[in-house]
């Protein structure tokens, strides 16, 4: 930062300030670009500000697994995709590996008396932990190791009892999670010494944008694997048979707008810089019906000199149909511009079924839509208020948000103690946050519907529950290298060092460094009575609330 005039000034941040993989050397670029899957990409149709070579040296990494590493897990977020440069990996087919194998936490529901007991049984001393039992976790690395990861301790037992597939050099995975923000549909593992290139999404996405070899290949894997599944559970398209569905399939766009890892571009909203990515604008003309497949979008329509929003979509919804059909069922009138807007909020994966492809195979055989975002834009002001204000924070993210009212709510913190007196003495929440009138969100983890927090914890501690779907984290695989907590857009994971019995801080035997864990609220995961937050408040001024659905009602 350099002072000119009194006035502070930086060089703008740069699309490759922070390179994925540090060090990438001048040998290891030479090696890649002589080998003939990267080969065969098309150098020379990169612009020179994004050329081959600067995806490869700041987009990608080298990164090498020992036998047994888990390089991928069923049900993670990843943000990546990796090319097999050598050794053999294993896709476990059947049956899954268990939770605990991957490096899970075990829930078990706590009987009544165990959940009584809590009560008089809980420690004071803030985050005691019992260490004996990590030892016993198959994981390697620390907060400081560029290889923690969790490993199969036994795997020709593995090879054994699981049906698996191979992944020889040469072989792409990973690519359709990493593009489509939609967990791992498979564990994968090192069957033996393996090196890997590992391209962030970013990347991909600037190969399969200037390479059409790479482009066909990514997106007929999409199209053989989900897109047709992904289709026929729209009502629009369930009715079609095969090989009007394969004809539909082969004309849809695949598009991505915003950030993948959408909490920076959020802070920076916040900071009152930079803006949403528009997907359509008021007053174009649709070419095309929008799917959104991952993330969220705001719908918003002009009000005075700026916008006002009226609705927000999901994954599963989908934007400008009621303007399409008007369209083709009104040929004569020619003005069917749309009347709203749709802009990314952070990041949202849709896919694009030009308008020709629905009047073919869709328009003539449904009912006119009984009611379309267009009749959302004649609402009240004053009805939107809470809508607004929920987008703006990214609320709508949340499936299980703690909401107060702060009417009801007399301040007597036993939400706080009950809280603690079912986490060993230790509150996973702070009763504040963000208020729009008498409603308050306060910090505690809201399971969001897109956990970004999930995207890039190197051990996979931080999970969403199987038998719950709570985003939870295991504390015996938690590295405490702080991923998560710097990645939650509301602040809601807390980084604390954790003591002996004795009240001892535990360190690290070579740094004599603290060690931290990562902690927040996992919902009372495996209490008999659920949150103990809302059975504790006398005065009702406390839930956990959906958002989708809160937002439906306008009240708590």
């Amino acid at each position: 930062m350099v002072d000119v005039g009194g006035v502070a000034t930086m060089e703008r941040p740069q699309r490759w300030a922070t390179p994925f993989g540090l060090d990438v050397s001048d040998d290891d670029i030479e090696m890649l670009l002589k080998r003939s899957d990267i080969a065969a990409i098309e150098a020379d149709r990169f612009p020179a500000h994004t050329s081959l070579e600067g995806v490869l040296r700041n987009d990608a990494r080298i990164v090498k697994y020992r036998q047994g590493d888990l390089v991928v897990r069923e049900g993670d977020y990843g943000n990546s995709a990796f090319l097999v440069l050598d050794g053999n990996l294993r896709v476990v087919l059947a049956p899954k590996l268990p939770n605990d194998m991957l490096g899970r936490h075990q829930t078990r529901k706590k009987g009544f008396f165990e959940a009584l007991t809590q009560l008089w049984t809980n420690e004071t001393i803030p985050e005691v932990r019992n260490i004996s039992g990590y030892k016993q976790q198959g994981l390697r690395g620390s907060a400081d190791s560029p290889d923690a990861r969790v490993f199969l301790q036994d795997v020709p037992a593995v090879l054994d009892e699981h049906r698996t597939a191979v992944l020889q050099e040469g072989a792409l995975f990973g690519e359709l999670a990493a593009l489509g923000r939609v967990p791992r549909t498979a564990t994968i593992f090192s069957e033996d010494d393996a090196v890997l290139l590992e391209i962030r999404w970013q990347g991909l996405r600037e190969i399969r944008k200037y390479d059409e070899g790479w482009r066909r290949k990514i997106d007929q894997l999409y199209r053989e694997s989900a897109l047709k599944n992904h289709l026929q559970e729209s009502k629009m398209f369930g009715g079609l048979d095969d090989e009007k569905l394969d004809a539909v399939s082969n004309k849809v766009l695949f598009e991505t707008y915003g950030s993948f890892d959408w909490n920076v571009s959020f802070q920076r909203l916040r900071g009152g810089s930079g803006q949403e990515p528009v997907l359509a604008r008021q007053g174009e003309y649709p070419d095309g019906l929008l799917m959104i497949r991952a993330g969220f979008a705001r719908v918003s329509v002009k009000h005075g000199t700026g916008e006002r929003t009226i609705t927000y979509l999901g994954a599963g919804d989908h934007f400008g149909l009621g303007e399409l059909y008007a369209a083709w069922k009104n040929p004569e009138i020619e003005d069917m511009a749309m009347k709203t807007s749709i802009s990314a909020l952070g990041y949202v994966d849709v896919l694009r079924v030009p308008a020709p492809v629905l009047e073919e195979h869709v328009f003539p055989f449904m009912e006119a839509p009984a009611t379309t975002i267009m009749d959302l834009a004649s609402t009240p002001v004053a009805d939107d208020a809470l809508m607004e204000w929920a987008v703006d924070e990214r609320f709508v993210n949340a499936t299980r948000a703690m909401v107060i009212d702060l009417e009801h709510c007399v301040r007597c913190d036993d939400c706080v103690r009950a809280c603690a007196s079912t986490h060993n003495g230790n509150p996973r929440f702070r009763r504040h946050g963000k208020s729009s009138e008498n409603l308050m969100v306060a910090n505690a983890c809201m399971h969001c519907a897109d956990p970004v927090c999930m995207i890039g914890c190197p051990t996979g501690a931080i999970h969403r529950s199987v038998q719950s779907g709570s985003v939870i984290i295991n504390d015996v695989t938690c590295i405490g290298c702080g991923t998560c907590a710097n990645s939650c857009p509301y602040s809601n994971i807390s980084m604390v060092a954790i003591s002996d019995s004795d009240g001892r801080t535990i360190t690290e035997p070579t740094t004599g460094k603290p060690i931290f864990k990562a902690t927040k609220c996992d919902y009372c995961e495996g209490q008999p009575g659920g949150p103990a937050c809302v059975r504790a408040c006398a005065h009702d001024a406390l839930k956990r609330v959906d958002f989708q659905e809160f937002n439906s009602t306008g009240s708590m």
